[in-house]
């Protein structure tokens, strides 16, 4: 899921710029000044937290836009773009939300997304892959989908969860680093501020669990996939959905084309991680199989 992927990348990048910023200004030596201040550093923790968490939602839809070069449709070019137009304005009016943005993005692998930072302020994307190698029946069965995760505000909810996990990764951080530096200072040397080693400790866990915490993140996600299916099954008939996962399975097991740009991400796409081994644990979408087996399930 490239929406995922663009969150997570750019909320680690904001915190990891906002903690050295901080540091510049003097604020990590205000907190260790007379030893560890826990309460303000738990405040400055729930700061910094949502407002990674936060500014990565509200770019969100400028931020996908900007990396695969999508292409709002606006005046329907021809009867592909009208029929993909209509068929999202529909399932956005059955599912309760306002019109979406609609774009198309050039990229051979079979993909679509959707992003923004609100019910109401939203993006469906869909790859020219998609539209190329997916009948009518199967598309609308991921646009459903897609327009099922904004109808569960999604994107707002990973938002809090975030924010969430990184007031934890922004404290534990700032209490290991000063550990660190304690640990490292003579016994003679005068107890003022903080190191090198607070700094570097500092930067250093910030990076790591806020990496662990993106497993975290990426299990709620799987989670939500399900959800949207089920969502996108009772707006639109879970039979399309069905035949929709079922073809990309066919594509994926043919060895699939994919994008260049999509290489390093997989386990964000729509097509999931295999499973078991370690990217598993990072996939924001469960395996295609385990989809297909819930909504035959569903009554």
């Amino acid at each position: 899921m490239k929406r995922m992927f663009l969150f997570l990348a750019t909320n680690l990048a904001i915190i990891v710029v906002i903690s050295i910023t901080t540091s510049i200004f003097g604020f990590d030596r205000f907190i260790t000044a007379n030893g560890l201040n826990l309460e303000a550093l738990l405040g400055f923790s729930l700061v910094v937290g949502f407002t990674g968490s936060f500014i990565s939602l509200w770019i969100s839809k400028w931020m996908a836009k900007q990396t695969y070069g999508i292409y709002i449709i606006e005046s329907p070019k021809n009867s592909g773009e009208s029929w993909l137009l209509e068929t999202v304005r529909s399932q956005a009016h059955k599912a309760g939300v306002s019109m979406p943005e609609v774009g198309i993005y050039d990229s051979p692998e079979v993909n679509a997304f959707a992003t923004g930072s609100s019910k109401n302020n939203a993006l469906v994307a869909v790859s020219t892959g998609l539209m190329s190698q997916m009948s009518h029946r199967q598309i609308e069965g991921v646009l459903a989908h897609e327009v099922s995760h904004i109808a569960n505000g999604d994107m707002v909810t990973m938002a809090l969860i975030q924010g969430v996990l990184n007031t934890f990764v922004v404290f534990i951080s700032k209490v290991a680093g000063f550990l660190v530096d304690q640990a490292l200072r003579r016994d003679n040397e005068e107890n003022n501020g903080v190191g090198m080693g607070y700094f570097i400790t500092s930067i250093v866990c910030e990076i790591f669990l806020g990496i662990l915490a993106s497993m975290i993140v990426m299990a709620f996600s799987r989670r939500r996939e399900f959800a949207a299916d089920a969502d996108a099954a009772r707006i639109w008939g879970k039979e399309s959905i069905i035949d929709a996962l079922t073809q990309l399975n066919t594509i994926m097991d043919r060895g699939g084309v994919m994008d260049d740009r999509a290489k390093a991400i997989s386990s964000f796409k729509i097509s999931g991680a295999k499973k078991g081994g370690l990217l598993s644990l990072f996939a924001s979408h469960p395996p295609l199989e385990d989809r297909i087996e819930a909504l035959k399930k569903l009554p």
